[in-house]
């Protein structure tokens, strides 16, 4: 299968039924008076948060869906058949938006969560509807109104409530094997994680929380370099940051260099998830010699001027990342009681998330504009096209 976190899709509700236009003629009964039925409201188009999906796929090779129409009444008023409703399932977490207005329709972010995208069309009045002291035999009916119809972008990120950053080979995936039962493909090349993954990390009894890895960035990210950017967008809804760097990098590179050159893409991506907290994990430490291990990390943190909270880890060992992950628990724990507490706190996230949303939205949008203009310019014959990126995901066996 492939892995697919945005599609465009057209819905359009179903058309109310037209009134009827009929009289009562039976045996015996001198006019019998009017007797046309309504028609059936069209059918409504639902979204619907499913769990058991966890990508867009579907709507990539269907992007029409249509409710039914309501039917027209009958003699007898006898009312239409209303129009079933559509719902169409979505992963948790996907996030719709209008593409003719850009208005956010909604997040879908808990199973079950139902949101309207189309509202059915009205049904329309049969002529016994019109029957008055003065009009005894009307012939006036209505016609059931237009369903209607938008132009929607799903756009799919993974809810979380902490996200790894860091470069290809950094240990991200490892970490998550490590601390969750997550088991993300891990590789001594980079660009092993093609997709996100999610891993559920327990920390004792009733205590857990989510944590994310999503494709490593490189230097030039954000003017498309490596697997480019896109990707950021799943940790716009995650609460804390876990920055990892590789303390020891094969290839004789500055771990300090690799923490501002993630830090500089993370920016120019969005200066809001930018600002979010950030911890500084140290990742394997265990291939540097024990006696020279605390001068090496000190000598990182140094240089860096990190003031936030540090953490050395082995990923690979296990080691140092119990701490971190009761560390995470506390403080995700101590976020939530705030802003339950304060309801000004838990306005001002919300709003944080909404301009990450947006900042997050619009660089995606204006890095797709771009690589449009300049594959227009080379005469670009191919059929690729950003809108149509996958990431095919082979699931071997256990």
């Amino acid at each position: 299968m492939k892995f697919v976190d945005e599609a465009t899709i057209i819905v359009e509700a179903g058309k109310g039924g037209h009134g009827c236009l009929s009289f009562r003629r039976e045996k015996y009964i001198p006019k019998g008076g009017p007797d046309g039925g309504d028609g059936g409201d069209g059918g409504s188009v639902y979204l619907e948060a499913d769990s058991g999906l966890n990508t867009l796929v579907d709507y990539r090779f269907q992007r029409k869906h249509k409710a039914p129409n309501g039917e027209p009444g009958s003699g007898r008023n006898c009312t239409g058949i209303k129009g079933d409703d559509l719902v169409l399932p979505v992963p948790v977490g996907t996030t719709v938006v209008d593409m003719d207005t850009h208005e956010v329709l909604g997040d879908l972010t808990k199973e079950g969560q139902r949101l309207k995208v189309a509202q059915g069309g009205f049904h329309g009045l049969g002529n016994a509807r019109f029957k008055s002291s003065i009009n005894r035999a009307p012939r006036q009916t209505s016609k059931g109104s237009e369903g209607e119809a938008r132009n929607l972008r799903l756009e799919l990120k993974v809810l979380a409530d902490v996200g790894l950053l860091g470069l290809p080979n950094a240990g991200k995936s490892t970490f998550i094997r490590s601390v969750s039962a997550a088991r993300p493909k891990v590789a001594d090349y980079p660009f092993t994680t093609l997709v996100p993954n999610l891993g559920v990390v327990s920390v004792q009894m009733h205590q857990s929380f989510v944590i994310a890895d999503i494709p490593g960035l490189i230097e030039g990210a954000a003017e498309g370099a490596g697997l480019g950017i896109r990707f950021l967008k799943h940790l716009v809804r995650t609460r804390l940051l876990l920055h990892l760097v590789d303390v020891a990098p094969y290839d004789g590179s500055s771990p300090v260099a690799a923490v501002n050159a993630i830090a500089y893409e993370l920016e120019k991506f969005s200066e809001t998830l930018a600002s979010r907290p950030r911890w500084l994990v140290l990742n394997k430490v265990d291939m540097v010699a024990e006696e020279d291990r605390d001068s090496h990390c000190q000598a990182i943190v140094d240089e860096l001027g990190w003031e936030g909270p540090v953490f050395r880890i082995s990923a690979l060992t296990g080691e140092g990342t119990k701490p971190l992950a009761q560390a995470v628990m506390r403080w995700i724990e101590e976020q939530a009681e705030e802003e339950a507490e304060n309801p000004d706190v838990a306005e001002q996230e919300a709003a944080r998330r909404r301009r990450m949303d947006e900042e997050a939205r619009a660089k995606i949008e204006s890095d797709r504009q771009a690589r449009r203009a300049a594959r227009d310019e080379d005469d670009d014959d191919d059929d690729f096209d950003d809108d149509d990126y996958d990431v095919e995901v082979v699931y071997a066996p256990e």
